[in-house]
């Protein structure tokens, strides 16, 4: 915020708790926050509404604030014309689905900012994304729009009024006129058949710039591999996390993934750095460790952890939402580099070795063509264990210097200004990250994780929930806004997680106490399927089913797997029951675009198996039940759950054999006799002793 801003009066936007609402308190444009008081004033004085969404770490966010919304020309306009409303996408995702729907419905070129135009009763008729103040090229600028709204508005109110209606009315059919069908292990081989088209065989990744992350897809092909044994899409899922990592969408030197790649090679990056990436990433590089062996892919999940815990968490155990990508009022100014600088800041010798594992060039390798002074997003050529070898350095002298010089880059970058932090803490996002810090303490056999993931499950499950239901949003001390489905999915899902990492009885109560009234406040009693919004919200605009698979999985395809995976572990064949008729409301959609909802054909490949249920009887630290756990965590089996009881615990009579810890173990709904012996444990999963 420059001085002249911050010497403006404030605008409605300056109570709130959203860091986004904040940035815009200042603006001159008459900003409300969502809520009843600006659409009362808008019929009042019988003027459209102008909502405008967008979120902290968003880059044309900013530019079209500093544009448009800090521009006194065009905040008289906007003022003139319409009540103008502000909102957080990230803390109602709600009405940004709504009317991100009603953007894709219209045809129109959908992101952030997302801008609508709606009448007082928040019927929509008008939406579009970044705007600028003057027309250029063939994009009308902000100064020719709003007068053109504002003149229809005045000669042709019936036909916007009743375009807003049609399009809420279309919208909502479509949600009532869902068939039912069948999925089949068909739907899994059209995903992969895509995928397998699509797939960048050099570079990595699908399709072509911009290149997002979209680590769910490679959960998928993992599961895929593991059922078919199809080399073909463990190769992509490979040639992509690699590719990926040694990229400068990985920030080489303080870890973590910015959002995406601006270019096709994974090296230029736009620079913003979000929670969910983070977790969803470290879950797929935990997996493929799994699954491979690969050291750098183990490496990988660790370093983004050691980011989180080091940049993102709170004091109290939960994660904040984001980091911006500007700084100083330039994108990604903090992460880049010059070959002087590098020169600089390194010994003659570190330097060069710095230069020339970071792929420096010497004009650079940024906006290429617009020559930003020789700027650098750091990468790496090759994997470290090429490096290694081309360079006749041992792997561990390697590390060693290369984590020597990343420190002492990482210092001179620290004393650079900061993109700002989104303080904000969701309990949708933070229960991903849950959900990966305990999949990594199990993977990794490394207990401060399980001890972040339990810290931050406690942080909301005591800071953001009330009497009746989760909450949605924290920031400066209080939690507000009641929570949607994927608070609800994505808790369970985390919960599971810490279960079987350290089978606390408690925390499955909990997850199918969470599940029990995400059922009752968010499912379809007529349809089946989970709606993004409970029962009981009181300014939905549009109740939506959303099974797609976006930046991040939907909550129904979370919930389907946490409905899967609850019911084997806690023997409920409803829970299952309604999974079943989640995939037959969702067919029709799945059919058609497999591959846009390669999450929820994850749990798909659940259900085709093979799955497992270990149950493992004897005391948690006894060294026989440590064994078998450690073994069965070292591979990848997707279809494994795994309980502990402790003898005599149980309803169910599960006993030792010969004194000693003992798996009973099930394949699909077939049981085994119950073995002490890890080998033979192994043996009844398909797996010799040896792991392989």
């Amino acid at each position: 915020m420059n001085s002249e801003t911050a010497s403006r009066k404030s605008n409605k936007l300056i109570h709130e708790r959203s860091l986004y609402l904040l940035q815009h308190a200042h603006n001159p444009v008459d900003w409300y926050p969502w809520g009843s008081e600006a659409f009362e004033r808008a019929a009042l004085e019988d003027k459209p509404v102008f909502v405008s969404i967008g979120y902290s770490a968003c880059h044309w966010c900013h530019v079209m604030e500093e544009e448009c919304f800090n521009d006194e020309e065009v905040a008289e306009l906007l003022n003139r014309a319409f009540v103008c409303i502000k909102v957080d996408r990230e803390e109602r995702p709600d009405i940004d689905g709504a009317y991100m729907a009603v953007c894709q419905h219209m045809g129109r070129s959908c992101g952030w900012p997302l801008n609508i135009v709606m009448t007082p009763k928040k019927n929509p008729f008008f939406a579009t994304s970044y705007v600028p103040k003057q027309s250029r090229f063939d994009v009308i600028g902000m100064m020719e729009l709003v007068p053109q709204i504002e003149q229809i508005w005045t000669t042709r109110r019936n036909d916007l009024e009743n375009l807003g209606i049609d399009i809420i009315s279309s919208l909502e059919k479509s949600e009532e006129n869902r068939s039912k069908s069948v999925l089949g292990p068909d739907v899994l081989e059209s995903a992969f058949e895509w995928f397998s088209q699509n797939f960048d065989e050099d570079n990595g990744g699908f399709g072509y710039a911009p290149k997002f992350p979209s680590p769910h897809n490679l959960i998928f092909l993992l599961r895929y591999w593991n059922r078919t044994k199809n080399k073909a899409a463990l190769i992509m899922v490979e040639k992509t996390l690699t590719a990926m990592r040694m990229g400068g969408i990985f920030d080489q030197l303080g870890f973590g993934f910015h959002r995406y790649s601006t270019d096709a090679e994974w090296l230029v990056p736009h620079f913003e750095k979000m929670l969910y990436d983070q977790a969803l990433l470290t879950l797929a590089y935990t997996e493929a460790y799994q699954a491979t062996a690969d050291e750098e892919f183990k490496a990988t999940a660790k370093e983004v952890l050691e980011y989180l815990m080091r940049d993102m968490l709170s004091p109290e155990g939960g994660f904040y939402s984001a980091q911006d990508a500007d700084s100083e009022g330039e994108e990604g100014k903090f992460y880049l580099w010059t070959e002087d600088e590098i020169r600089r800041t390194l010994s003659s010798e570190d330097a060069n070795f710095a230069v020339r594992i970071f792929s420096i060039q010497a004009d650079g390798n940024h906006d290429p063509g617009k020559n930003r002074g020789g700027m650098s997003s750091l990468h790496l050529e090759r994997t470290l264990e090429q490096t290694a070898q081309e360079l006749q350095m041992g792997a561990d002298e390697l590390t060693r210097k290369l984590t020597q010089i990343r420190s002492v880059l990482l210092e001179t970058r620290n004393m650079r200004i900061h993109p700002l932090k989104d303080n904000k803490i969701l309990t949708d996002w933070n229960s991903l990250v849950i959900a990966a810090l305990a999949k990594a303490s199990q993977v990794f056999a490394d207990p401060k994780y399980l001890q972040a993931a339990v810290k931050a499950s406690d942080f909301v499950l005591g800071k953001m929930r009330n009497e009746k239901a989760l909450l949605h949003s924290y920031a400066n001390g209080k939690s507000e806004i009641e929570g949607f489905l994927d608070d609800y999915a994505f808790l369970v899902w985390g919960l599971i997680e810490i279960y079987e990492a350290n089978f606390d009885e408690d925390i499955l109560r909990i997850a199918v106490g969470l599940t029990k009234i995400m059922i009752d406040r968010f499912w379809d009693e007529n349809s089946g399927g989970f709606y993004f919004t409970s029962k009981d919200a009181t300014d939905a605009i549009l109740r939506r089913r959303v099974a797609y698979d976006g930046a991040l999985p939907s909550g129904n395809s979370v919930g389907f797997l946490n409905l899967l995976r609850l019911g084997r572990l806690t023997g409920s064949s409803a829970f299952e029951e309604m999974a079943n008729r989640m995939s037959m409301v969702f067919a029709d959609e799945i059919k058609r675009a497999p591959a846009a909802h390669s999450f929820m054909l994850v749990g798909l490949e659940f259900i085709t198996g093979p799955t497992f249920n270990v149950v493992l009887v004897g005391e948690p630290q006894e060294k026989g039940t440590s064994e078998m756990l450690e073994a069965l965590r070292r591979l990848y089996l997707p279809g494994l759950l795994i309980s502990l009881h402790k003898p005599g615990a149980s309803v169910i009579p599960y006993e030792k054999l010969e004194g000693k810890a003992t798996a009973y173990v099930c394949r699909g709904q077939t049981c085994n006799p119950p073995t002490n012996d890890v080998s033979k444990m192994l043996g009844l999963i398909g797996f010799a002793s040896t792991g392989t």
